[in-house]
């Protein structure tokens, strides 16, 4: 048995018996004494914190596997031999260029570099540091696990989607058939720029043995990935993505709760069957820890609590039978705010502009011996068809 099915084990047991624990301490009107709640509140929190001791481990199974995973193929023979060799920023010998020139203070600009020159002045990262970039970026920003990340090379791209769908209709033998064609509108995705600055020393930088190429893809990743889930929730559009949460251009009203404080089951039902059932079947429920922790208790009609934590490894907790998926940029419970998303979110796309860049900084910070490094992307994302995820509003 590994140490998270252990983990997953204990934390089910310990919920189990904290659920029994306060039901046995109920007088006759369902009161629990302040003592046996306080005593529950400990039990409670044992539970969540064996939960973020399976998140740590997760993650680290899944960083393992990523260092695990090999990169490059190995060379067998000789390349003058016939063994193709790669081309503009996918060839070894631009890789290299590219990491000399980040490395070495005032290293001159080779020939092999040219064919990554960003117009801004910069160098595009080589195509195999991009994708472990992509990969870092998949594990710290939780929606581009759930959602369609796509490549765009240049300029806007503008996807189709239907407006309005087209019926049949019954008609009589030989009458004229209605016309009933779909109508289409359109989604553009463009490009917003986000960046962040990471600052390194000389001393590092000589260092033969400091790995740079982690250091930055971790640097950014964990920068640019928490900006960029931030903006994939509640952007407003205004110079960054459209988020789900948005108030224009993000998911549609799915129920508006009776309580500017307090959620119930029957609301959580309404959003639940507010959706269509085709997008049912691959929906999760999208909120913030607190509100987790809001509804918890709620149970429904034959006495069951409504959460259930999973008791499967690599399985997430769940609410009503789908998945459950959490993220600090969403809105918390309070009066007024989209504070559950439910839905598929495949159709929510993220679209990647080809080729981030990188810009190293010699003279800004040689006061302080260090060098910095200018690292930027472009990015867009909507949801393409705001029917596909609705949201819980907190009653105003």
């Amino acid at each position: 048995m590994t140490k998270i099915q252990e983990l997953t084990d204990k934390r089910k047991s310990a919920w189990e018996t904290a659920k029994a624990f306060l039901e046995s301490k109920r007088d006759d009107s369902g009161i629990v004494s302040e003592e046996d709640t306080a005593t529950y509140r400990k039990m409670e929190a044992g539970v969540e914190n064996l939960t973020a001791q399976i998140e740590i481990l997760e993650n680290q199974e899944k960083r393992d596997r990523m260092m695990r995973t090999v990169s490059r193929s190995p060379i067998l023979t000789d390349p003058a031999e016939g063994l193709p060799a790669g081309t503009g920023r996918a060839s070894s010998a631009y890789e290299r260029a590219f990491w000399d020139a980040m490395r070495i203070k005032g290293k001159a600009v080779t020939d092999d570099l040219t064919v990554g020159t960003d117009p801004s002045g910069g160098y595009l990262v080589p195509d195999e540091f991009e994708r472990t970039l992509v990969q870092a970026l998949h594990e710290h920003d939780i929606m581009r696990q759930l959602c369609r990340v796509i490549r765009t090379s240049s300029g806007d791209l503008k996807i189709p989607v239907v407006a309005s769908e087209g019926t049949a209709s019954w008609v009589e033998e030989a009458a004229e058939i209605p016309t009933g064609d779909d109508t289409f509108g359109q989604v553009i995705l463009s490009a917003h720029k986000l960046a962040t600055m990471i600052k390194v020393s000389d001393e590092l930088l000589a260092d033969s043995v400091f790995d740079i190429e982690s250091y930055i893809a971790q640097a950014f990743a964990g920068r640019i990935g928490a900006k960029e889930e931030e903006a994939f929730l509640v952007g407003d559009g205004a110079g960054k993505p459209t988020g789900i949460f948005a108030a224009t251009g993000g998911a549609q009203l799915g129920v508006t709760t009776a309580s500017t404080t307090a959620i119930t089951l029957d609301e959580l039902m309404d959003l639940f069957y507010s959706l269509k059932s085709p997008y049912r079947r691959k929906a999760s429920f999208l909120l913030h820890d607190a509100t987790v922790k809001a509804i918890r208790k709620l149970k429904d009609a034959n006495g069951q609590y409504l959460w259930q934590p999973s008791v499967k490894e690599a399985t997430p907790d769940s609410i009503l039978g789908r998945p459950l998926v959490t993220s600090t940029y969403v809105p918390e419970i309070a009066a007024g705010k989209k504070t559950i998303a439910f839905g598929d979110f495949s159709y929510f796309w993220i679209a990647d502009r080809e080729g981030r860049v990188f810009k190293k900084l010699v003279e800004l910070f040689a006061s302080t011996g260090q060098i910095g490094f200018l690292a930027t992307q472009r990015v867009d994302a909507k949801l393409i068809l705001p029917e596909a995820v609705k949201v819980l509003v907190m009653k105003s």
